[in-house]
């Protein structure tokens, strides 16, 4: 059966150009992976053909928006889901202009379908002593118990991404002062992140424990599984859920219901910016590509501070007495009002 130019280059863009040339991490490469696959389903179920007949000319901005239109209407995807959608095939794209440029005006069409508005959500974090629950529900002596402890003091103390958690080896980690730790970021790009020295006794012993102190074993991932594998991004957020769960039992208002990685990440980055800890740093510590998505924390910091001072004058505030109420003169010129 003859291969159509859409599935060889469709092929070479996941194969080659995302983890080669373009440095795509896996995360990235799974998420145009699924995005690809409801293409497909859509241009076999709604426009009737095949996913071994689509051609590149078939892609184009009609086809796009109304793949768009049936992950809204009939799979019932948000706006947020659908822009990343639009950012999968758009990625695409950026690869068939230099790969095959006959049908540029076509692909300058596609570019310029715009992004939808989303709802900002409120950043949802915990609170310090959300935290010390969270933490105070691991028993240091049980199997795990340490490896568990460590991990959750990393992402509350660094602000890492879940898969920049599962990515640290042993290499990465530096215990002469200045105490740092090598976060390989989005894109395969590195920086280094400063460990705080109460944090330093807790992972020199973890090391010790697990005997990673040894040349041999620096290529090792920091983290594994009861497998003995790399741990995953599931398997960090059980951990999270099975001691989020403890600590609810004690105190439910200081530990949220969808406790995640990522909203320990928020909670380390509202840390920050409430010890007035400059954006910039922030950023760079967070792995931000723009200090525009860090000031996202600042503006959430704002609006709780505004929030606590409007709560706190109504308490300083006497209460004013409407004019209206106590000036008879001012009630009888307003019951006048429009019968002149």
């Amino acid at each position: 059966m003859k291969t159509t130019d859409f599935a060889v280059h469709l092929s070479r863009y996941f194969t080659r150009y995302l983890p080669n040339e373009n440095g795509s991490s896996p995360q990235t490469i799974d998420t145009y992976r699924n995005a690809f696959v409801l293409y497909l389903e859509y241009m076999e179920s709604i426009c009737g053909i095949k996913p071994e007949k689509i051609s590149v000319m078939d892609y184009t901005r009609e086809s796009i928006l109304g793949f768009l239109k049936w992950l809204e209407e009939c799979r019932k995807n948000s706006p947020a889901t659908r822009n990343y959608r639009l950012a999968a095939m758009k990625g695409f794209v950026h690869y068939l202009k230099y790969e095959l440029p006959d049908y540029m005006e076509e692909y300058q069409r596609i570019l310029g379908i715009p992004l939808k508005k989303t709802e900002q959500k409120e950043i949802s974090y915990m609170k310090t002593e959300g935290v010390e629950l969270l933490v105070g529900q691991i028993d240091m002596n049980a199997t795990n118990g340490l490896r568990d402890y460590v991990m959750l003091l990393l992402l509350y103390t660094t602000g890492v991404r879940v898969s920049e958690l599962i990515n640290i080896k042993v290499k990465d980690i530096s215990l002469t002062e200045p105490y740092t730790i090598r976060i390989h970021g989005k894109g395969n790009k590195g920086r280094y992140v400063p460990l705080m020295k109460t944090a330093v006794p807790h992972i020199q012993k973890y090391i010790s424990c697990m005997k990673y102190d040894t040349e041999a074993r620096f290529e090792e991932y920091l983290f594994k599984s009861h497998m003995n594998s790399q741990f995953t991004r599931q398997g960090v957020n059980y951990v999270l859920k099975k001691y989020g769960m403890k600590a609810r039992q004690k105190e439910p208002t200081l530990i949220p219901d969808d406790l995640t990685a990522h909203k320990m990440r928020h909670t380390a980055a509202m840390e920050l910016i409430t010890s007035g800890v400059d954006l910039m740093y922030i950023r760079d510590l967070l792995g931000h590509s723009s200090v525009m998505t860090t000031e996202i924390y600042a503006r959430t910091d704002a609006k709780l501070k505004r929030k606590a001072i409007e709560a706190a004058s109504k308490e300083i505030l006497p209460k004013e007495e409407a004019k209206w109420e106590s000036d008879t003169n001012l009630k009888e010129w307003l019951k006048s009002f429009n019968k002149r």
